[in-house]
């Protein structure tokens, strides 16, 4: 099954590439890897505003990881696109680096950051969306923004 017709099954629509909210790009290939800048979790179209441990529960937060991982797609598809790719022709989803905006006594960033890691293993497969990761507690990100994840993929 192409990873289209998943997105498909799943009910996901990709959004197109969001304008950088500052003095970078939304990603940059070297050779055959993808690089993608951060996305911040949104809702509504805005910023998913909040601080894990204290305006927001672990599975709050966790849908805000699933919801950045959609917008993460939709960039990789256009970084793919600007290849003369598809995301059927990732090879493997290599890195997940998550930022959670918690309290300094909140310890379950790795829970949150399933959200993400969860939906691309789904998407991509045991294979190709199995990848590396690491989750932190940061005090504060982007316009308050509850979670910010970049990843790194793999053309074949």
């Amino acid at each position: 099954m192409s990873i289209y017709d998943k997105l498909a099954e799943l009910k996901i629509e990709l959004p197109p590439v969001s304008v950088p909210a500052a003095a970078y790009v939304p990603f940059v290939q070297t050779g055959n890897l993808i690089f993608l800048s951060g996305h911040i979790a949104k809702k509504d179209g805005k910023p998913w505003v909040g601080q894990v441990g204290l305006t927001m529960t672990t599975d709050e937060a966790k849908g805000a990881a699933h919801a950045v991982a959609i917008d993460l797609m939709g960039t990789l598809a256009a970084a793919c696109l600007a290849g003369g790719k598809t995301l059927d022709d990732v090879k493997r989803i290599v890195k997940v680096l998550s930022l959670v905006n918690s309290t300094a006594t909140y310890t379950e960033q790795h829970l949150v950051t399933n959200g993400c890691s969860e939906l691309l293993g789904q998407v991509f497969g045991p294979q190709v969306g199995a990848h590396a990761r690491s989750a932190f507690g940061v005090a504060q990100l982007p316009m308050g923004a509850c979670v910010e994840i970049e990843l790194i993929a793999e053309l074949g």
